[in-house]
């Protein structure tokens, strides 16, 4: 099918498409999710850098700094680029930003994995949602899930705790192969 990639469908109207224009199509998806996909995530990722939102660090730094803690702690690569991507969101939808990053990430992780970057956001508010009028008790509908406890240590240890301006942060680049690795066509 490699001879299809780069070639285009036909069809003006999915109602006219046949199956030829859908190997065409498959080819090319199959293509671009092995070779693109990587690049754009870490495109997107160094759009962090330089956006605070109020934070001591920028985004990039705290994206870095959470994968860098729980590399430290020997957390698996899927776990790290987890760690890595789980505030990827942020800047284009900042109230439903675990929605984007576990979108992304889905295709490519566990289901443990996929919940936790899903639902970090709302374990995660307890740390501060009091001071800004939510429920930081929130999290507790989701404790029935077999994720809830790897998902509060995640929050804890590695995401709470990276808003160090001068905390130890990798470059994006020390991730770049992990990235390029767990997000592979499977």
């Amino acid at each position: 099918m490699s001879d299809l990639v780069g070639q285009r469908a036909t069809f003006t109207r999915m109602d006219q498409s046949t199956k030829e224009d859908w190997d065409i199509i498959m080819a090319n998806l199959s293509h671009h999710a092995e070779t693109t996909v990587a690049d754009r995530v870490l495109d997107q990722l160094a759009l962090l850098e330089g956006d605070h939102g109020g934070f001591a660090c920028d985004r990039l730094t705290h994206s870095l700094q959470t994968a860098h803690l729980a590399e430290r702690d020997g957390k698996d690569d899927e776990y790290l680029v987890c760690a890595l991507l789980h505030d990827i969101g942020d800047v284009l939808a900042p109230f439903n930003h675990p929605e984007i990053g576990a979108a992304i990430v889905k295709p490519y992780v566990s289901e443990a994995n996929h919940w936790m970057v899903l639902h970090h956001g709302t374990i995660q508010g307890y740390y501060f949602w009091h001071h800004i009028g939510l429920d930081r008790n929130a999290r507790d509908a989701l404790v029935d899930s077999p994720h809830y406890e790897p998902t509060v240590e995640f929050c804890g240890k590695y995401d709470q705790m990276a808003f160090d301006p001068d905390g130890v942060t990798p470059p994006l680049s020390h991730y770049e192969p992990l990235v390029r690795s767990v997000l592979r066509a499977g």
